[in-house]
């Protein structure tokens, strides 16, 4: 990037926002599909040294984003790095204990990063300490001292920490010795979805074709393929169950749902950070109770507060703050529906999906009739909250919020870089393209205990960085029949197959 403009942070450092879309410049960047993995290579406005690491070149990540930058040498820097986020490289040669990183931060809160053999939490190599430099793009080199140097080539990897809930530092390139250094994506193990053909009726859905990989990514946040015979053994469940007749009056709409409780709060995200207790901002959970290592299988092991017979699945979203202390739930449902035109198309999930929806760093103002309001429940807004993003509800009402996930399935993985893109949204009505498999669609009512106003925050942030986790442990047969005599009937139904 020429500019400093370009990346320019708010008054507030901890309040930091993307403000432009920067474009990329002449660094050479095959993007895989939605998948967040990039190829990259330097291209005539980069310059590199021997032993330098591009930080661009990642094979994998978490919370990355990057840009171009003004740093000397060009080429793109890695920004938007939060604590917890993450940057894997692989088949790297480290060549020397003396490391440095060029970075650069308008956090005052600065933090660290470090430097782990294998996976976020292997062997600690070296710690590179984050202190702000006075801008975005205003550049400094730090160093680190590792104990030794480790034979052989590494996967290496960068996790982020701060005590700051925003962006606390850029990464422009790091040296780790003249011994050659290569950083390659593991695109042949693990294939972006392909295009399909549309979906049709449910017992003509694709089943994940033979050349997506066997076993699960190696790597943490890395395209997971779906089981094929489970995948298979719940379509036949789905198949098998037969519908029932829908009487009359029964509201025709493609729906069930779940009530839950608060199982417990944590500052864990099994999806986000797997095995990394206290990594996340505090998440309230429902359904099971959920660790940093949490599992689909565990789960369906356990007890639930959710009442859907079969339904151990877990729900997460920030927790909502007012003045700095956990704002009481009042309730919480999660309505399975689906908003394609042939409900009768839907079918289960596939076991172990996981998915999370919103976006945890959005920091924008959400004033009055912006998109992702909180709005109020049984009585009128009366107002709002002195910086406009919180409403003011009357008296016997409550706060609530609905979020929505995706309900297009690419019918290959149960999770993807991002833990989006194996989910997409229809096209027209219908699940098609590169997420052809049409499956019951989640809305998550988060009712809470307030009137709204003053003194609210997210552990996330602001209002706009409301988001949420699902992880699917339910009861292959119980779900299937929920599928086929509720929503493919286009029949209302409650927690159970039935009517009335």
């Amino acid at each position: 990037m020429g500019k400093e403009s370009q990346h320019v942070a708010p008054p507030d450092p901890k309040r930091r926002r993307r403000t432009t879309r920067v474009v990329l410049g002449v660094a050479v960047v095959a993007a895989l599909g939605a998948s967040g993995i990039y190829i990259t290579t330097a291209g005539a406005g980069e310059v590199t040294t021997p032993g330098t690491l591009q930080a661009e070149a990642f094979a994998a990540q978490s919370g990355a984003k990057t840009e171009g930058t003004s740093d000397t040498g060009g080429g793109k820097n890695v920004g938007w790095l939060a604590n917890g986020d993450w940057l894997e490289y692989r088949d790297v040669a480290i060549g020397s204990t003396a490391l440095s990183a060029r970075i650069a931060s308008n956090n005052s809160e600065g933090g660290s990063i470090e430097a782990r053999l294998g996976s976020r939490d292997g062997t600690l190599l070296a710690t590179f300490p984050v202190a702000s430099t006075g801008g975005w793009q205003k550049w400094k080199t730090v160093t680190a001292k590792a104990a030794k140097v480790p034979a052989g080539r590494q996967t290496l990897v960068l996790v982020m920490k701060s005590g700051s809930r925003s962006d606390f530092v850029n990464i422009n390139h790091f040296n780790v010795g003249a011994a050659p250094v290569s950083a390659t994506p593991a695109t042949p193990a693990t294939p972006v979805p392909s295009s399909a053909a549309p979906s049709g009726a449910a017992s003509s859905v694709p089943t994940p074709s033979s050349a997506a990989p066997t076993n699960p990514s190696a790597s943490p946040g890395g395209w997971v393929p779906v089981d094929e015979t489970a995948w298979k053994q719940t379509l036949a469940l789905h198949k098998a169950v037969q519908p029932k007749a829908v009487p009359a009056g029964i509201v025709r709409v493609p729906e069930f749902h779940t009530n839950c409780t608060v199982a417990n709060e944590a500052p864990d995200d099994p999806i986000v950070l797997p095995n990394l207790p206290g990594a996340s901002h505090l998440h309230t959970f429902f359904g099971p109770k959920v660790t940093a290592s949490s599992t689909p299988e565990q789960l369906r092991g356990q007890s639930t507060t959710c009442d859907a017979a079969g339904d151990n699945s877990a729900y997460w979203a920030p927790t909502l703050l007012q003045g700095g202390k956990p704002v009481k739930m009042k309730n919480f449902r999660a309505y399975y529906g689906a908003k394609i035109k042939d409900p009768a198309t839907v079918v289960p999930f596939p076991p172990g999906l996981v998915m999370v929806q919103g976006d945890a760093k959005r920091q924008v103002a959400t004033p009055k009739g912006a998109s992702g309001q909180f709005w109020c429940a049984g009585s009128a807004e009366i107002g709002r909250s002195a910086d406009g993003n919180w409403p003011k509800c009357a008296a016997g009402g409550n706060l609530i919020y609905q979020l929505t996930y995706q309900d297009c399935w690419d019918g290959k993985h149960i999770d993807s870089p991002d833990h989006k893109s194996h989910m997409g949204p229809s096209v027209n009505g219908v699940c098609t393209g590169k997420y052809p498999v049409a499956i019951p669609n989640i809305s998550m009512m988060l009712g809470y205990d307030s009137l709204g106003g003053d003194g609210l925050a997210l552990s996330s942030g602001m209002a706009s960085s409301i988001h949420g986790d699902f992880m699917n442990a339910w009861d292959p047969a119980k779900l299937a029949a929920l599928v086929k005599v509720c929503i493919n009937a286009d029949a209302k139904c409650g927690t159970t197959p039935s009517f009335g």
